[in-house]
């Protein structure tokens, strides 16, 4: 099969090297020309997955339109906030397996929602979400990984799963296509979290917390919105929450680590060539959960602290001193 794999960060190239070792044939898309030089002449992506050999067969290109016409299956990895962008004068008529985890600022939307709005409703039974707890690196060496994907349409997707399926990367299904999708949101505001505990030198009853309380709050927005609360037990709930929580690669836990031990978010993105989705997540499910009048106390915490400037220690203080409650 083609395929156009539309984003050269680390996991869109994880993604291409993956699809590219199952036999088909791959298209990688790049926003930066150093990216593409580097994937076409070392086979090598030196600047997101560096030290990873990539397949030979794997062709770069920075020609959008060439790439969704090499298509007959589009994989999209762009990061969330630019996908409109990216998007916005295409024409795709091939199933998209979107990778992309967030909420759309402003509008409030989960990433399915948005890829609605450009294609058109009536384009929904080719719109596919890849989540779970999948570290590109690790991907690219070939650790063992499961992951889920979720589609409006059940009968598709066992040809979707068989794209990305092999003897290292399992890929079940589902089609709750909300809760896969605000699982893979949401966790990035708690990884942020834990991050910042663990940079307050907090320790692991206050790690394991967070992550509880977190999946509590997911579960809340989640079932606001009409995800099922069995979504969140799995790969894309819970799954992903605990690695992104406490895994060393986990950039959106690097941010909370370095606010946890004082730098500014100014600071710590002048430093980070990738983007922390949870950074511009936490802004949007903050005011979301305010338009739609759920609870979100730990999402609250980290706005304050990414957006209000309070005192990590004060916001996890404040967080501790809410009245006693069942859980």
């Amino acid at each position: 099969m083609r395929i156009s794999v539309i984003g050269a960060g680390s996991f869109g190239t994880a993604l291409a090297k993956l699809v590219a070792e199952n036999g088909h044939d791959v298209l990688l898309w790049s926003h930066s020309k150093d990216t593409a030089d580097a994937i076409s002449s070392q086979h090598e992506n030196t600047i997101y997955l560096k030290g990873i050999a990539l397949p030979e067969s794997i062709k770069v290109t920075t020609d959008l339109a060439a790439a969704v016409n090499h298509a007959e299956l589009v994989v999209s990895a762009t990061p969330t906030q630019a996908i409109r962008e990216v998007y916005a004068n295409t024409n795709l008529a091939v199933p998209v397996v979107v990778a992309s985890k967030g909420i759309e600022k402003k509008t409030h939307l989960l990433v399915c929602e948005v890829f609605k709005q450009i294609f058109g409703k009536e384009r929904e039974q080719n719109l596919f979400f890849l989540s779970g707890p999948s570290f590109a690196r690790e991907m690219a060496l070939k650790i063992p990984t499961a992951i889920t994907i979720a589609g409006y349409h059940t009968e598709r997707l066992p040809e979707i799963q068989k794209v990305f399926h092999n003897d290292y990367f399992r890929a079940y299904a589902t089609p709750d296509v909300t809760g896969v999708e605000l699982g893979g949101a949401l966790k990035n505001v708690m990884a942020i979290a834990t991050g910042i505990a663990d940079g307050l030198k907090f320790g692991s009853n206050t790690r394991a917390a967070i992550i509880t309380r977190g999946l509590a709050e997911i579960a809340r927005l989640g079932e606001k919105l009409g995800a099922k609360p069995i979504t969140f037990m799995g790969l894309a709930g819970m799954g992903d929450l605990v690695l992104t929580c406490t895994g060393d690669l986990s950039r959106n836990r690097t941010v909370g680590l370095k606010l946890g031990a004082g730098m500014t978010l100014a600071e710590i993105q002048s430093e980070m060539r990738m983007v922390a989705e949870g950074v511009p997540t936490t802004e949007s499910a903050y005011e979301l959960a305010q338009q739609l009048g759920v609870e979100l106390p730990i999402t609250t915490a980290v706005y304050k602290i990414l957006y209000e400037n309070k005192p990590a220690r004060e916001a996890i203080k404040e967080l501790m001193s809410r009245s006693i409650k069942f859980e």
